[in-house]
């Protein structure tokens, strides 16, 4: 009779199977990896190099240098979604590796399980987060130290760039886990760029715009930061909240059981701790992150705040009440608080355009009064009343480029109308002279004539831009005011200086006012309107 004796050996404590803590520096070290490859992968280091690239290509001469922060924080948003797009394709093909290679049973020897490794994929879109927050931070901070930069900017704003790319490379990822297919990623691209376009339809006021990461605004008007009432704060808690919960559901669909359960004994049977996820835990974080979405997202969609609609009334018709006003030279600058510091550059313009003036109103007290109409929010985009009250003259609130010579002609309607309103109903021989006044001082005369006309013209009629009602030149204007600003400025100034009270007379003609000037009778038509 043969006796079978079966010996348990015990395996020394060095080879006892790795624990939790063994398990997570695996994952580090594992995330860490694969943060390497993935911001060394083609299609993300090309959207880096096009992101910096527009990025500093574009701040260097953006708002004419004349920022204000409320719109620079905006203007961060847009450009991280390339790198967010790059990012979902390349971290969802970097969690298919193994399945494109057929190397997935390899895994099964390791301490890490698929969710472990879900993990350390999730963890592997720090770095690159991180790098889109420097760029955004860069960016703004370029704006911010530019010397004609006004007001402030939101945190919340500047949060989108980085928690967009956040969002999307957690999608990235539990798309891969969903499906285990090379075409998935591109797919989802499509949809994503598909559903972009469907929800920038929307006007101002439709909740479902601030379901997307980027929320833009279509007006060129800048409002004073109170007034922008961009639920920036509870759109930054929705995408932050979102990608949370988007990366919580990739860690769930990983799971390889039930529950965590911790081995007992020595049998075959014993399983090691860690190997299968916690789903009550990842569940109970998973409600969590849902909640912070939803009352982001509900937040967000709540519409402008009453006091916000009060305070838009206010600075659109009683500005003055909000003002902080400096006289210097005979003019009162009024601005807004956070434009105080502009007001040195408008008087720049002023004593520019007083100094080409007639005796009689080269020393009028004027009064600039900044204005701005925010009763149509951040999207409006309606033009401001003229001012009734005598010399006045209207400033918007961005400054710069072509608002330089628009704020010269401005200045220019009410030296020789004595009113806003009146200039802005102006078409006869004075418009030959306001537009002289205005542009014969800057640095390229006929250059700023084109700016200031919507056709970017320099001949026939045109219509001159203007923050509140804009003028109609005709073309006998146009030829007039084109002979004039090439012609010595000390030659022209003395005739109209010589000649001013009649070329300011109501309704002076422009044939009387080319031969106040020197010049010829203009061949070109002399009707409004044409």
């Amino acid at each position: 009779m043969t006796t079978t004796t079966t010996a348990i050996v015990t395996p020394p404590a060095g080879a006892a199977p790795a624990g939790p803590r063994a398990s997570w520096a695996a994952v580090l070290a594992l995330a860490g990896f694969e943060a390497r490859g993935l911001l060394t992968r083609l299609p993300v280091l090309l959207a880096f190099a096009v992101y910096a690239g527009w990025t500093v290509w574009r701040t260097r001469t953006s708002f004419d240098g004349f920022p204000a922060l409320q719109d620079a924080d905006r203007a961060t948003q847009t450009a991280p979604l390339l790198v967010g797009l790059a990012v979902l394709f390349s971290v969802s093909q970097a969690v298919l590796r193994s399945r494109r290679y057929d190397t997935e049973r390899h895994f099964a020897v390791l301490v890490l399980p698929p969710w472990r490794r879900t993990v350390a994929h999730l963890l592997s879109l720090v770095p690159a987060v991180l790098l889109v927050a420097v760029c955004v931070g860069g960016q703004f901070g370029w704006e911010a130290l530019k010397p004609g930069a006004v007001g402030n900017g939101s945190p919340g704003e500047l949060l989108v760039g980085p928690l967009s790319v956040l969002l999307l490379g957690t999608l990235g990822v539990l798309f891969a886990r969903l499906f285990a297919s090379a075409f998935a990623a591109p797919l989802l691209l499509v949809v994503l760029l598909f559903f972009s376009m469907f929800a920038a339809m929307p006007q101002d006021g439709d909740a479902i715009r601030w379901l997307m990461p980027v929320v833009g605004d279509y007006s060129t008007r800048t409002l004073p930061s109170e007034l922008l009432g961009r639920p920036a704060a509870w759109h930054a808690l929705y995408l932050a909240g979102l990608a949370l919960s988007v990366a919580l559901a990739a860690v769930l669909v990983s799971g390889e059981g039930a529950g965590a359960r911790s081995g007992s004994g020595s049998g075959p049977g014993r399983v090691l701790k860690g190997r299968f996820v916690d789903h009550r835990g990842v569940h109970a974080g998973l409600a969590g992150a849902v909640a912070l979405t939803l009352l982001g997202a509900v937040t967000q969609a709540d519409g402008v705040p009453a006091e916000t609609e009060k305070a838009r009334m206010r600075y659109s018709t009683t500005p003055q009440d909000l003002q902080k006003c400096s006289e210097r030279d005979g003019t009162t600058y009024c601005a807004f608080p956070e434009w105080t510091s502009r007001t040195d550059d408008w008087a720049e313009v002023v004593d520019r355009v007083r100094s080409l003036a007639g005796d009689a109103v080269r020393d009028r007290p004027l009064v600039v009064r900044q204005r701005v109409e925010a009763r149509y929010g951040p999207d409006g985009d309606a033009a401001m009343t003229p001012l009734t009250d005598p010399n006045q003259v209207s400033v918007g609130t961005t400054w710069g480029g072509n608002r330089v010579p628009e704020f010269a002609v401005a200045v220019a309607g009410v030296l020789v109308t004595g009113k806003e309103a009146e200039a802005s109903a102006m078409c006869d021989g004075r418009l030959v002279t306001v537009m002289w006044l205005a542009l014969a001082g800057g640095a390229e005369p006929v250059a700023d004539l084109s700016r200031v006309r919507v056709d970017d013209s320099t001949s026939g009629a045109a219509v001159v831009i203007s923050e509140t009602e804009p003028l109609q030149m005709t073309a006998a204007h146009t030829e007039l005011v084109r002979e004039l600003l090439v012609r010595p400025r000390e030659e022209v100034g003395a005739k109209v200086t010589a000649n001013w009270t009649e070329l300011t007379t109501p309704k002076v003609t422009t044939d009387r006012t080319a031969h106040l000037l020197g010049l010829d009778a203009p061949e070109e038509a002399d009707e409004c309107g044409e």
